[in-house]
């Protein structure tokens, strides 16, 4: 006997119980570390405003960094997005051992951006650029992971404060009829102290010092992080990116029509190492999901075309910012 074709309604009906029971399946699945630290977080800034908070430049908010080790052959790192252009130059630095100047690679990944998070934190907390991280690197990884680091993963932060202590940084900003270009270092001066990562000797700074103009500009163009949300995403270079491009955007976007952003542009802006924009895109949500715990009240519509931003409240409203020094004059 013949089997009486499905109707389009039963299909449907089929479809829908199959995707409830594959969401049951995966509900039953064991939450990973990051998915309890998101929950969790995401419960916390939905209770309370933030009682610590984290600064990003704005230019780090609108063009990134490398997501992964570009090879110690890549000595620049190129970015564009809208009328912002990005130049990283890796450096070098003085080797005690070796009595020479070795080179030192591009600065990339979380670590990197937790990294910038902290010095733009400490420096405008104390109204100074000197900054010294030899003990306060420490306890900011603790209060990331939520517990004491090991000493690879104190390692891996300290290599990439020393890769960020060497870069030169090359920011033009395009205008309608001319450019204004920057070059400056965000380290200018550090101690070099002997270490040892991944069993081989290097030197780390222990105190750096912020170039004058790096600060300046951060006094003016700090944008205020929620400490909860950064840790929560702190295993994603992309997720961090997103967050901090989204407390910048938002809040700027037209209450009346929005802002709509293709997926070229968010390929072009997010998408390095990803050739087929597909497969950006799918990591791209992903990340993007994440965010949303995070930052709750952020507005936006995503379809096949791209993304629509909807004017949102930043994460951390001015009113929390007054007990820091160099921005309460604000």
């Amino acid at each position: 006997m013949e089997k009486t074709p499905e109707s389009p309604l039963e299909t449907l009906q089929r479809l829908q119980r199959q995707h409830a029971e594959k969401a049951r399946a995966e509900g039953r699945a064991t939450v990973t570390r990051i998915k309890k630290r998101l929950i969790a977080s995401s419960v916390q800034i939905a209770a309370q405003l933030p009682d610590d908070l984290l600064f990003q430049h704005t230019v780090f908010c609108q063009t990134v960094l490398p997501y992964r080790d570009p090879g110690p052959g890549v000595r620049e790192w190129k970015r564009e997005q809208g009328e912002v252009r990005l130049l990283l130059e890796a450096g070098k630095v003085y080797h005690k051992q070796k009595d020479a100047f070795v080179e030192i690679g591009l600065p990339f990944g979380p670590a990197a951006r937790l990294i910038l998070c902290h010095l733009n934190t400490e420096a405008l907390r104390t109204g100074v650029p000197a900054v010294e991280v030899a003990v306060s690197m420490t306890a900011f990884i603790r209060r990331l992971q939520g517990y004491q680091p090991n000493g690879y993963e104190i390692g891996k932060f300290k290599d990439q404060l020393t890769r960020l202590s060497t870069s030169l940084i090359r920011l033009a900003l395009r205008r309608d009829d001319h450019a204004l270009q920057i070059d400056t270092k965000i380290i200018v001066g550090f101690d070099l102290w002997a270490d040892r990562f991944e069993g081989e000797p290097f030197m780390f700074p222990q105190v750096i010092k912020l170039g004058a103009d790096y600060f300046a500009s951060l006094q003016e163009h700090a944008i205020p992080l929620d400490e909860r949300a950064v840790a929560a995403l702190a295993h994603s270079a992309m997720a961090l990116d997103v967050y901090c491009w989204l407390t910048q955007r938002l809040h700027r976007v037209d209450p009346k029509r929005g802002q709509f952003v293709p997926w070229t542009a968010l390929h072009q802006q997010f998408g390095q190492g990803y050739e087929r924009i597909r497969d950006f895109r799918r990591a791209f949500l992903t990340a993007l999901r994440g965010v949303k715990t995070q930052y709750p009240t952020a507005r936006f519509g995503v379809d096949r075309g791209g993304i629509l931003l909807g004017n949102s409240p930043p994460p951390v409203q001015r009113r929390t910012l007054i007990n820091i020094p160099s921005l309460a004059k604000g």
